[in-house]
């Protein structure tokens, strides 16, 4: 008995080492290959151990058993399509490419998700930028985006949890299915888009779902209609309350609503966006931000039941007349803002006449007057006589009136066509260097109450002259600048001698040009003083004045004022400072005199006049000293020199103005 069991025994261990030594060669031989594939290796250059994809998709792959448990107990999804994986831009990846913390398996634990997408994208794209087949552009293309999101939001880390950032790559695009070049704009990830935005944003998902955005997403699966990326931008993400967040939100409104852009940058809460602020109303201020819907829907912010209280966020004291005003009116929509687009057609035939009629003038006279010198005619001022007789032309208070007038002038020139012309960059040079657009806003108010003082004045004192005269003073007189029957005789004269039909027409102590400087402003006071009235204190104008009035003030004080710069830095610069007879500036209305041959040539019947009734004497002074001359060339070469300045930035706001 103990025989045959030593026997047995010998015999089962002898089979036992034959059925090791043979079942192993035909399982290697019969599946080589897949063993071949499952066989970790070493990067060559790093040394790094590989893991093939197919090793980690034994447990990863498995759909069987998509979940596991944490150490901490805490339960973790592990499946993996493989139909993705192979699918993506990273099909050709292996999986510890990312998940650079698996070094083995099975993992030793429960291994952290660190995955590096950063650090590799700017390795790779170091490593083949100058690659001459172009293969690897699309790396630039994502370095880029990589640039724009670490100065993002999401890349700040989280106030939950600071050793995170807010969002990392894969919790925006999908981990294992990053589609391949341009499927970002596919319908189907553009739907998915507010889902993935909102497994954060609980709160902005639940209005999105509300608004009439969300509803044509969501609902009618419509990728047309605005997602989250669209307005927020897809990588360069700021945080809401910024500036910069804002700007960007409004801009992007407008990538859709195109026409609502249009008008809204031709008002003054659109300016002052384009100019680069966030002071005055934006999109989302009206229309909401993420429960954006239709003025008919009676949740909606614009609805006639909610837009008072949405006005009244800026404006706190807005009464029933707000209601009327037109925030996106068009000047040029006959049909739906009738009376606006005739306020426009007039300001406009007002602008180009004035403006024609006088660029006119000035070139037929600056032709007489260059004629006039090739043939020796006409007046040259001469310098060489030091003893040489002046005329008193301007008393002291006229000059500092002209003076202080002309830096109002130019400083409400210069505030206002910021607003005008905000697409420009100099207006936005301007603003900054002004100190924003609130301390833009001070200069600009402060200047035309300084303006409208000076103005007011000069009309006290006008009157008071006036009224000391009364019994002498002749309404229509030489010496009133009251435009009689001879201006228009010296008009009609004026152009015969231009085009060389007649002599040059002889002129009392007013001539019929500088009338119509005179009295421009008495125009100008009313139309730009009164629409700047409106727009200053819109709280207080709307108790009596319907909303609409804001939009008309905004045209015709923005129409004047270009008349305004164009015509006083141009026509008026001319008539003054530049026709030959005065080039390159005259300095009269500083030093208040002028020589006495200028005043006769210039004015011939008031001269005689004088001369006939024995004033003339009273008139004449000596010449300017050296120092006073220096002064007022000095004070007249800058306000020339800032005049042509105005006017060339209004002409090129004005070519380069958007339709």
């Amino acid at each position: 008995m103990p025989r045959r069991i030593a026997i047995t025994g010998f015999v089962s261990l002898l089979a036992a080492l034959l059925f090791t030594s043979i079942v192993p060669v035909a399982v290697a031989t019969a599946t080589a290959p897949d063993e071949e594939l499952m066989i970790d290796h070493f990067d060559p250059e790093t040394g790094k151990r590989i893991i093939p994809n197919e090793r980690c998709l034994t447990c990863h792959g498995d759909d069987k058993q998509q979940t596991d448990v944490r150490d901490d107990g805490t339960p973790v999804t592990i499946f993996v399509h493989s139909k993705e994986i192979e699918a993506s831009v990273h099909g050709d990846q292996s999986c510890t490419s990312c998940h650079v913390t698996i070094d083995r398996v099975p993992h030793r634990k429960a291994p952290a998700v660190i995955v590096g997408c950063i650090e590799c994208h700017r390795d790779t794209w170091e490593k083949h930028k100058n690659d001459p087949d172009g293969k690897h552009e699309r790396l630039k293309v994502v370095n880029e985006q990589i640039g724009s999101y670490m100065l993002s939001i999401h890349a700040q880390p989280s106030k939950l949890d600071q050793s995170r950032t807010n969002a990392t790559c894969y919790d925006c695009h999908e981990g294992h299915n990053v589609g391949e070049l341009g499927s970002i704009q596919r319908a189907d990830k553009r739907l998915k888009n507010p889902e993935v935005c909102g497994r954060c944003h609980e709160k902005e998902l639940e209005d999105y779902r509300a608004s009439d955005h969300g509803k044509a997403v969501l609902e009618e699966k419509d990728s047309e209609s605005a997602v989250c990326s669209d307005c927020h931008t897809t990588h360069d993400i700021a945080s809401p309350e910024t500036d910069k967040a804002k700007l960007a939100i409004t801009k992007n409104c407008g990538d859709c609503h195109e026409e609502a852009q249009r008008t809204y940058f031709k008002s003054y809460h659109g300016q002052v966006h384009r100019l680069g602020y966030t002071d005055a109303a934006k999109c989302h201020d009206c229309h909401g931000g993420h429960s954006v819907k239709g003025e008919d829907d009676p949740t909606s912010e614009i609805h006639a039941d909610n837009r008072l209280e949405n006005c009244r966020n800026c404006h706190k004291d807005a009464n029933d007349n707000f209601l009327s005003f037109w925030p996106h009116g068009d000047a040029h929509d006959r049909e739906h803002y009738p009376g606006l687009w005739g306020f426009r057609v007039f300001m406009e035939i007002l602008v180009l006449s004035v403006m024609g009629f006088f660029w006119i003038h000035v070139i037929l006279w600056l032709y007489r007057e260059v004629m006039d010198r090739i043939q020796g005619k006409g007046f040259v001022e001469d310098l060489s006589q030091p003893d040489l007789v002046y005329f008193r032309r301007f008393p002291v208070v006229w000059r500092w009136i002209h003076f202080l007038f002309a830096i109002a002038t130019m400083t409400l020139i210069l505030t206002g066509t910021t607003l005008l012309f905000s697409h420009t960059a100099w207006a936005k040079a301007v603003v900054e260097f002004l100190g924003g657009i609130r301390m833009e806003g001070i200069i600009h108010r402060t200047a035309a109450i300084v303006w409208l003082g000076i103005f007011f004045a000069h009309l006290a004192i006008a009157t008071g002259n006036i009224w000391r005269q009364r019994k002498t003073f002749e309404w229509f007189g030489s010496t009133s600048l009251v435009p009689n029957m001879k201006d228009l005789r010296d008009l009609r004269d004026m152009f015969k001698w231009f085009l060389g039909l007649g002599p040059r027409p002889q002129f009392s102590h007013w001539t019929y040009w500088q009338k119509f400087d005179y009295w421009a402003p008495f125009w100008g006071a009313t139309v730009i003083g009164a629409s700047g009235l409106i727009l200053f204190m819109p709280d207080k104008t709307s108790l009596i004045l319907p909303g609409w009035t804001f939009n008309i003030a905004n045209l015709v004080h923005a129409e004047e004022a270009l008349l305004a710069a164009i015509f006083l830095n141009s026509v008026h610069f001319f008539n003054v400072h530049f026709r030959p007879e005065r080039f390159p500036m005259s300095t009269a209305i500083f030093t208040g005199v002028i020589p006495i041959d200028e005043f006769k040539h210039d004015h011939r019947l008031e001269y005689e006049r004088l001369v006939e009734t024995g004033e003339l004497e009273k008139h004449l002074v000596q010449r300017p000293s050296r120092r006073v001359s220096l002064a007022a060339s000095f004070i007249t070469t800058v306000l020339i020199m800032t005049g042509l300045t105005l006017l060339t930035l209004v002409l090129f706001g004005l070519i380069t103005l958007p339709s």
